[in-house]
């Protein structure tokens, strides 16, 4: 009997090892990991200098209560504020809480209650996050929500006005929803959300837990599209695979979330910090940013040759490394077929393949991905070769 609750449908994969931007399972065989544990490795598997700094942090102790200072603590603070619209930093566990802390701020600094979410969003499964995702798969089965998150259809200005009024406490969003499809925001749209926030006293929060942290080749998705939100939450490339998340906010905020308000007992623990800390010092980096940005357009217009001249392919978007293949079918067939034949994709949603390498993949690297794809579509009867 197997021993864990079946709440993922997993690969027939046992994982060995994994070093960079390979996985190797129990049997020795190789795969190229363009998962990256969900947009989490961003330096890949095992990075050298995230080892380091871990093993320098268990030298000296694993756990303290935030009851006392760390310095640590204030170092990664003080780098995510520096690459951020925010001032201050709380730091939790995960993507979900890092979204939970915000929802709670938002409503204790405005008094209010209601928060605009969108359609296919994707915030997190507690209580307060799932209800604040847009996706009724998230819902089914668990009874009444949280009330008062309202779901509007992302990218429409038209709607997010209409529903806008004195009541709102905030609007939270993605700015390339990544479970909804790998979907980028229309830059209008998410000034539109800002100039609302401002208008009706709201807050305008950015879920940046899977286009944080140089996945799409800036410190934060937010900063393509010249907004500035209120509160930003971090999460899975923070720690390069520890477990971390942040909630970042303006300096107006500090005082509704004095002593008391909020906490974590292992939120900032020293060993997740230290990853993070080595994390940030490379990802955070002027000439990293670029390459992932280089390598993003590369990677783009590639797979737009190869590939759009098959009746399979609807649309290929995305930021950075963080790339969806949008189909005319199912894409389940095709992603376990690729896994078979060595290379480990995402969906998001039924007909989108979702990518998302290592931030530190290699030129060599993306060309072998781009030949797999190729190869199996091909092998699948989907791509007829000139």
């Amino acid at each position: 009997m197997n021993s864990l609750f079946p709440t993922y449908n997993r690969w027939n994969i046992n994982v060995a090892s994994a070093d960079g931007s390979k996985v190797i399972d129990e049997q020795g065989k190789e795969y190229l990991d363009f998962v990256s544990g969900i947009a989490v490795n961003n330096l890949g598997n095992c990075h050298e200098s995230v080892k380091k700094s871990i093993l320098e942090q268990l030298d000296k102790y694993w756990h303290m209560s935030n009851l006392y200072h760390q310095q640590p603590q204030q170092e990664v603070g003080k780098m995510l504020v520096d690459f951020s619209d925010g001032d201050a930093v709380f730091f939790c566990n995960s993507g979900a809480e890092a979204n939970e802390a915000a929802i709670k701020l938002a409503r204790r600094h405005t008094g209010k209650s209601k928060i605009i979410t969108f359609k296919q969003s994707f915030h997190g499964r507690t209580f307060a996050t799932m209800s604040a995702t847009g996706q009724e798969k998230i819902h089914s089965g668990f009874g009444p929500l949280l009330q008062e998150f309202t779901y509007l259809p992302y990218n429409d200005s038209e709607s997010l006005e209409k529903e806008m009024d004195d009541s709102v406490a905030a609007i939270l969003l993605e700015v390339i929803q990544g479970e909804g499809g790998v979907v980028p925001a229309i830059p209008e749209f998410l000034k539109k959300a800002e100039q609302l926030c401002k208008q009706f006293g709201a807050l305008l929060i950015i879920d940046e837990v899977q286009t944080g942290i140089g996945r799409t080749g800036k410190p934060f998705g937010y900063q393509h599209f010249n907004i500035s939100p209120d509160i930003i939450t971090s999460a899975k490339g923070l720690g390069s695979g520890l477990p971390i998340g942040a909630m970042i906010g303006k300096a107006k905020l500090v005082e509704s979330f004095g002593p008391g308000s909020h906490g974590s007992t292992f939120g900032g623990n020293p060993i997740s910090i230290s990853a993070a800390k080595a994390t940030l010092e490379i990802i955070f980096k002027e000439e990293f940013l670029l390459d992932v940005s280089k390598k993003g357009e590369y990677l783009l217009s590639e797979l737009k040759k190869v590939l759009n001249s098959t009746g399979l392919i609807k649309e290929i978007r995305g930021k950075g490394l963080m790339v969806g293949i949008e189909c005319h079918q199912d894409v389940s067939a095709i992603i376990t077929k690729l896994r078979e034949n060595g290379l480990l994709v995402l969906n998001a949603g039924p007909n989108v393949i979702r990518l998302l390498p290592p931030l530190t993949i290699t030129m060599e690297e993306m060309n072998k991905a781009i030949e797999l794809i190729k190869t199996t579509l091909v092998d699948m009867d989907i791509l007829h070769p000139v």
